[in-house]
């Protein structure tokens, strides 16, 4: 059976353990000086451009700051990310904000930034037996203005057992839909070049 290809990025569904992923996300801050979009699904790495001022959102009334940067992780240059953007603050004085992070905007991004968070991701081409429990590489297609949604996954080209490449392949979705041995299959990962971690990831078997 054909898999659908339906890209969306990277969404968080469990933690190493198995226990469900619980929803709880660390609040950081996206400076109006990065020129890259963030997009729901999308990985995304710390940022030296932190929030020290606080965002004004209602006028003449100050905001407390202190919230850390992050940037959009660049796939085939970054080998390290903090997690994944699965939310954005709306701007009460903007509600007509987008439902991603446009370019050179400062915005509040929530991520999921758990080292042992486990996400699902659409696999490029088939994938062997030997891939799991591999490392590989992100592949980005930007992502959709409309709907919010990342473009990235998991690029299958790249799987080795370099422990500076930034995801682990951990299994793959047990569902109906989702046919392992055709085209496209959607996985489990999880960042195994974590910046929360240190070090520069595991090399994998």
């Amino acid at each position: 059976m054909a898999n659908v290809s339906r890209v969306n990025g990277f969404r968080p569904v469990l933690h190493i353990d198995g226990s469900p992923w619980n929803g709880q996300v660390t609040r950081y801050f996206a400076s109006a000086s990065d020129g890259t979009a963030i997009y729901q699904g999308d990985l995304v790495k710390l940022s030296t451009a932190s929030d020290t001022a606080g965002q004004t959102v209602i006028p003449g009334v100050g905001a407390i700051g202190g919230v850390p940067g992050v940037a959009k992780f660049v796939a085939g240059t970054d080998s390290a990310a903090v997690g994944v953007a699965v939310g954005f603050t709306i701007n009460p004085l903007n509600l007509n904000s987008p439902q991603y992070r446009a370019a050179s905007t400062a915005s509040y991004v929530l991520v999921a930034d758990a080292p042992d968070t486990v996400y699902e991701v659409q696999y490029t081409g088939t994938i062997a037996a030997t891939s799991f429990n591999k490392n590989a590489n992100v592949t980005d297609a930007g992502g959709s203005t409309v709907t919010g949604q990342s473009g990235e996954t998991v690029d299958g080209t790249t799987v080795a057992t370099t422990a500076t490449l930034p995801l682990r392949i951990h299994g793959a979705i047990q569902r109906v839909d989702n046919d392992i041995t055709a085209a496209n299959p959607k996985v489990l990962v999880y960042i195994n070049n974590h910046q929360l971690n240190g070090g520069t990831g595991a090399a994998g078997v």
